[in-house]
């Protein structure tokens, strides 16, 4: 294994928050815990950093207005963004003990739906989104996370507006991978193709996420090859999404029963071992993974 500093990001808050709030698993899907139960968002945050989470997001994945939109109050975008990464803060500043600091990492989502290259925003109707949101949770970030990017268009449009106000903070750029490994980002650009897109711009890291772990071990090993910037990533344990799907569709997409958490802490190792030193998870890796993860680094 590598002699890298391994920093441990959080798990799938949104997963979480379906969880034990199943309302959360339509409409306004994890921003639902931000409007009904403030508090269930704090804790969760809290639960990720006692199981070993050096780095927490904020749960601002659906607070884009086109998800809002389904509640009619699109509006409120700015507010409900500026709460979440308010909720981060605190979970993060009120953490029980521990010498190493929490770090909150603002979430920049895609502005559509997960996965739709399709949907993605002409940059004119994204910029001014993305910098809103950027402000939003200026006082209350550390870095910026631009995740779940599904094409090298998508990534260059959050990870600029970032960078422009964004005070100066780190921007990290996480693309969302084709679930066959080896096929590069879902757009079915390569993975070089991705990285050069961004060129020009200062990115202090490059991840993937929300993608299978079998394909983001093939990832890791290219993306390491291509830059000597830092390198991570959060695979989900998600089945395999439908072509076409939506929130609104309504298709259950479930877990895979397959992946335990002792073979997700297996691929993250492995991906450790091509240069990875960003791990954490994505939807349906909940704390105990996180925990197991965490103990195994320190272990290593």
């Amino acid at each position: 294994m590598t002699d890298s500093i391994i920093t441990i990001l959080d798990g799938g808050m949104g997963g979480e928050i379906q969880r034990r709030m199943p309302v959360a698993a339509h409409e306004l899907w994890s921003a639902t815990a931000l409007l009904e139960a403030p508090q269930l968002v704090v804790d969760l945050h809290a639960e990720f950093i006692d199981a070993g989470a050096t780095v927490i997001t904020t749960n601002t994945y659906s607070t884009v207005p086109s998800y809002l939109a389904k509640g009619g109050i699109a509006d409120r975008f700015e507010e409900l963004t500026t709460l979440a990464a308010g909720l981060a803060r605190q979970a993060a500043d009120t953490r029980p003990g521990g010498n190493d600091p929490v770090l909150v990492a603002g979430s920049l989502p895609p502005l559509s739906e997960s996965y739709r290259v399709d949907l993605v925003p002409l940059p004119e109707e994204a910029a001014p989104i993305y910098r809103r949101m950027v402000l939003a949770m200026l006082q209350d970030v550390d870095l910026f996370l631009c995740e779940t990017m599904s094409c090298a268009r998508e990534a260059r449009q959050a990870a600029e507006q970032a960078l422009a106000h964004g005070g100066g903070k780190p921007v990290y750029v996480s693309w969302t991978l084709h679930e066959t490994p080896g096929q590069g980002l879902r757009s079915g650009e390569t993975v070089a193709e991705a990285l050069a897109a961004l060129d020009g711009l200062d990115v202090a890291a490059f991840l993937f996420n929300c993608t299978h772990p079998e394909a983001i071990e093939v990832g890791i090993e290219e993306l390491a090859a291509l830059t000597d910037k830092p390198v991570g990533c959060y695979p989900n344990r998600l089945n395999r999404v439908p072509e076409e799907w939506t929130l609104d569709n309504e298709q259950i997409i479930g877990l895979r029963g397959d992946l335990s958490v002792d073979l997700y802490v297996t691929s993250i190792l492995r991906s450790i071992d091509c240069g990875a030193t960003i791990v954490g998870g994505c939807c349906g890796i909940g704390p105990a993974y996180i925990r197991a993860l965490s103990e195994s680094v320190r272990a290593a």
